[in-house]
């Protein structure tokens, strides 16, 4: 899994990517085989009435799936990160439990057909 941090409105410190790096991988190591490249983008927003506002921007590439993406904004920076890990992976336990459900009914039904073709001959 290669996983790429940029920091947007501030410089990443060493720290800071260590630790947004043990995260992703904490939440995303069991579905390693299926994940090709993951990009996390930390950025400072400007929220309304003065909030500083936190974002955490990950893309998750997959094979044959399509991407996910999850965006998450706190307050504080290691919340984001902790959140949007997570959520994403969540989101592709879900999306490959999907996949492995419909394979499933999908050779279930091709048995069927092929054993009832056979007992009608």
């Amino acid at each position: 899994m290669l996983i790429t941090i940029r920091a947007l409105d501030f410089p990443l410190t060493n720290a800071l990517q260590a630790r947004a790096e043990r995260r992703l991988r904490s939440a995303l190591t069991c579905y390693n085989g299926h994940i090709q490249r993951v990009v996390m983008r930390l950025s400072g927003n400007s929220g309304a009435r003065g909030s500083a506002d936190k974002c955490c921007h990950l893309q998750v590439r997959l094979a044959r799936l399509p991407d996910v993406v999850i965006e998450d904004v706190e307050s504080d920076l290691y919340v984001a990160i902790g959140r949007a890990s997570h959520r994403a992976g969540r989101t592709i336990r879900r999306l490959l439990s999907r996949r492995r459900d419909k394979a499933r009914t999908t050779g279930f039904t091709q048995t069927l057909l092929i054993d009832e073709g056979a007992a009608t001959r």
